[in-house]
């Protein structure tokens, strides 16, 4: 597992960062800075452990590269910031560094940042560049996850037993790393991350935690870190079985994957936030005929869903014999199903049959 570093070595490497800038700048070089490449082609299936993770590769950010220039400077400057937050022992969130790095260059109608689309990549190649957590850089991002369920933490000193929240349950912070987080108690039998919080909600609503002694998770969508790294430590920890309930969708099967082996674009994270151990519990290709769903409750795939479901069929993660009958099956029957078609059965269907069912009968996709 990745060890975390300590605040002075952070800023140090961020000052080595600069002064190697300075140095070309004085010396007549480019200045330029070395990105390691975040993308599908330097990135590796590593199947013993069950994750991806990243390769060498690395794309230079040249000052005096006419197409590079640009984010060279936005690098620096994001740098600059996250140095201040440092010297200042402060956190902040990706919205604030975006409002502190952007401005007009002078004499020019240039703005440094026009959206925080651009500000946000390029902290992730600062922590990867710097091999610096963003929870290291002082970064945080807004909570998008609510967990409930038999587990109690302490945050910042304060016991928060999550059987006691009502059905809102609790907001999962951005960093809940053990100096920040820590599970005092959990005697849950497993740990259900669900993709969409009206789902989340449903099953909170009718106490499904409490029937089938559970932690109820969600990431309202693609679940950020906070949400991921929880799963893991609660997986790790406390030896709890992960299940991922997402749409019947490429997007859904991929959410999975991410829970499951890590990103992509956050491959150097694969080690401390995915669960290899994670497992499919739905919506799948099967479940329709399975539990009589009716073909009108089913959606046409576009040609976004059918290019990106066969994307992933070449995904090195998704060769398995039963993942690849699983999009073909998808693909073949040219429909795609919302956790929320469930309810066209009954509105507490998914919490009164579909996962009770499921459970009982382990059936699921690894």
């Amino acid at each position: 597992m990745k060890k975390k570093i300590k605040k002075k070595d952070v800023e140090s490497r961020l000052i080595s960062l600069a002064d190697e800038v300075v140095l070309a700048a004085k010396t007549n070089r480019s200045p330029s800075l070395h990105i390691p490449t975040r993308s599908l082609s330097n990135v590796n299936f590593n199947v013993k452990k069950g994750i991806i993770e990243m390769g060498t590769a690395k794309q230079e950010r040249s000052f005096f590269n006419v197409g590079m220039a640009k984010k060279f400077m936005q690098t620096v400057l994001v740098a600059d910031a996250l140095a201040e937050l440092q010297r200042q022992d402060l956190t902040t969130s990706l919205r604030e560094i975006y409002y502190r790095t952007k401005h007009t260059i002078k004499d020019s109608h240039e703005n440094t940042f026009d959206l925080q689309g651009e500000s946000d990549p390029i902290i992730e190649d600062l922590e990867v560049a710097l091999d610096s957590l963003r929870e290291e850089l002082h970064v945080r991002a807004e909570n998008t996850g609510t967990i409930v369920g038999p587990v109690v933490l302490v945050d910042d000193g304060d016991t928060i037993d999550c059987t006691r929240l009502g059905k809102g349950g609790y907001s999962v912070p951005s960093i809940v790393e053990p100096e920040y987080i820590e599970i005092k108690k959990c005697t849950a039998d497993f740990v259900l991350l669900v993709e969409k919080g009206t789902q989340w909600n449903r099953l909170s609503e009718d106490k499904f935690w409490k029937k089938h002694n559970c932690v109820l998770l969600t990431g309202n969508g693609q679940p950020p870190r906070g949400v991921r790294r929880l799963a893991r430590r609660l997986n790790e920890e406390r030896k709890l079985p992960v299940y991922v309930l997402v749409d019947n969708d490429p997007w859904g099967y991929y959410i999975y994957s991410v829970i499951k082996q890590g990103s992509i674009s956050l491959a150097y994270e694969s080690q401390r936030m995915a669960v290899p151990q994670a497992k499919f519990i739905g919506l799948s290709s099967q479940d329709p005929e399975d539990f009589g769903l009716p073909r009108t409750v089913g959606i046409k795939l576009n040609d976004k869903d059918i290019a990106r479901a066969r994307e992933i069929l070449n995904y090195p993660w998704f060769q398995k014999k039963p993942w690849q009958h699983e999009i073909k099956r998808m693909l073949t029957s040219g429909l795609k199903y919302e956790l929320d078609a469930l309810a066209n059965k009954d509105f507490r269907y998914l919490t009164t049959t579909y996962l009770p069912e499921k459970l009982k009968s382990k059936h699921w996709l690894d």
